[in-house]
């Protein structure tokens, strides 16, 4: 059951108007009545918060099913608001938004029929992060045409970006090519990290994708070759072109552990390395999986993988994949117009898909993906990550950068402005963003401190 509200008054006003959705846990729909002297009871605890949102989980012992019950929000300015609404399961998880951050609420569940109220339930919000973030960027590439495709943050003296990068020289070509940069908390050092060409010829060619356990346990791939590093030695993990007729480059990398890694690339490929050796896993699309992002889900003890797909300048096709072990679900895509480049969520909380548009979920098997309130620029978004739900950053064409704080979003596009290029990647660690792309004919790499 949804109940509509204004959220503009919310934040404007004094009165309080709450979104009540139930998501049920238990496949109970009727149970018989209770013994007449079996009194019943309602218990509600806190399971999450956001800066305006409030997870519940509501567990009733004894209560005829259907029942109509009534929540209490207790607001912080002393005034409180009721809505009433229809339980079938016994245990239920109640979503409430359109509160304020940091604030302290209270909720309190009650049944009608029965004259019995669970005990009232604190609930702080999280408070919104800061935007006091200034700006630094690097440029690298002195011939030819360089580029930066990814990024990763180990802390703030240990920064890893891959890519291109060509350098004029005396050598016989009259350049090298650097295929990354390394952040020592002083300067930035070019270096060429061997990659292997089929069918096993040493090459220091282009990486594409860069993602980070640790220090000593980072992972790079170039188009075709799974690359590990444990912070003394470079070594080739895996090698996914199998044959002359290769058709699917790796574009991203994410993992669990080093027992558990996944790439994705062109054409619908999908590539799950397990520690030993690797297996191509079915998408079941042709169009390109441009990023894949997983989180490990608490209710269900499994990693939640997914990843999306499209051929961002061929059509507006798009696919949302779900990956579970070797098997692919198809994800409602519903609301969703255009195509997509890239996601980032936290398990059961929040969804987030962007390219052209941002689009949202706090639960993925919503019918609708929230995409018209979250129209929030002109340029291409190719990527998204956060350090929680109140602290999201997207980056994309023309050096883009927009930042949501767990309220509201700002864009930092008058100090990231890039005439003549786009941010293909960011990384987000506590304090500190870095976003890489190019700019013209160089790899261009931009630092946010906060």
């Amino acid at each position: 059951m949804l109940l509509k509200n204004c959220y503009k008054k919310v934040l404007t006003g004094s009165l309080f108007f709450i979104t009540l959705f139930i998501i049920s846990i238990s496949c109970d729909s009727t149970e018989p009545p209770p013994p007449d002297e079996t009194k019943p009871t309602l218990t509600l605890a806190i399971d999450d918060a956001s800066c305006t949102e409030a997870w519940l989980q509501l567990t009733t012992k004894d209560l005829t099913l259907p029942a109509e019950l009534k929540l209490k929000q207790y607001n912080p300015s002393g005034d409180s608001v009721t809505q009433t609404f229809s339980l079938s399961t016994k245990d239920s998880l109640l979503y409430i938004d359109s509160l304020l951050p940091n604030q302290i609420y209270s909720f309190q569940v009650s049944s009608i029929e029965h004259q019995v109220s669970s005990i009232k339930q604190p609930v702080t919000t999280m408070d919104t992060t800061s935007r006091n973030f200034t700006f630094q960027s690097w440029t690298f590439g002195t011939i030819g045409s360089s580029i930066l495709y990814d990024v990763a943050i180990i802390n703030e003296n240990n920064i890893w970006a891959v890519g291109e990068i060509m350098i004029a020289d005396t050598s016989q070509n009259g350049y090298t090519t650097y295929n990354a940069v390394h952040w020592d908390g002083s300067e930035w050092e070019l270096l060429r990290i061997p990659n292997y060409d089929y069918p096993n010829v040493l090459v220091y060619g282009a990486l594409q994708t860069i993602f980070a356990f640790s220090e000593n346990d980072i992972w790079f791939s170039s188009y075709s070759n799974l690359v590990h590093y444990n912070g003394n030695t470079f070594s080739s993990k895996a090698q996914f072109m199998t044959s002359i007729n290769f058709t699917g480059q790796v574009i991203k990398l994410w993992g669990s552990d080093k027992n558990n890694i996944y790439c994705v690339g062109r054409n619908g490929a999908i590539y799950h390395y397990y520690g030993t050796n690797w297996q191509r896993i079915e998408s079941g699309t042709t169009l390109n999986i441009n990023d894949i992002w997983g989180d490990y889900n608490d209710k269900t003890q499994e990693w939640e993988i997914l990843a999306v797909a499209s051929n961002i300048y061929g059509s507006f096709d798009k696919e949302i994949l779900q990956i579970k072990n070797a098997s692919i679900e198809i994800i409602n895509k519903d609301g969703i117009d255009e195509p997509l480049s890239s996601v980032w969520f936290k398990s059961n909380r929040k969804y987030y898909v962007v390219g052209s548009g941002t689009y949202e979920k706090t639960n993925l098997y919503n019918p609708i993906w929230k995409g018209d309130p979250l129209d929030l620029t002109n340029y291409f978004e190719n990527r998204v990550r956060a350090n929680e739900i109140n602290d999201v950053i997207i980056v994309g064409a023309y050096g883009e950068s927009l930042h949501f704080n767990g309220l509201t979003w700002k864009s930092f596009i008058n100090e990231t402005f890039l005439s003549n290029g786009t941010f293909l990647s960011v990384d987000i660690k506590n304090n500190l963003i870095v976003a890489v792309g190019y700019q013209s004919a160089l790899a261009v790499l931009t630092v946010g401190h906060r």
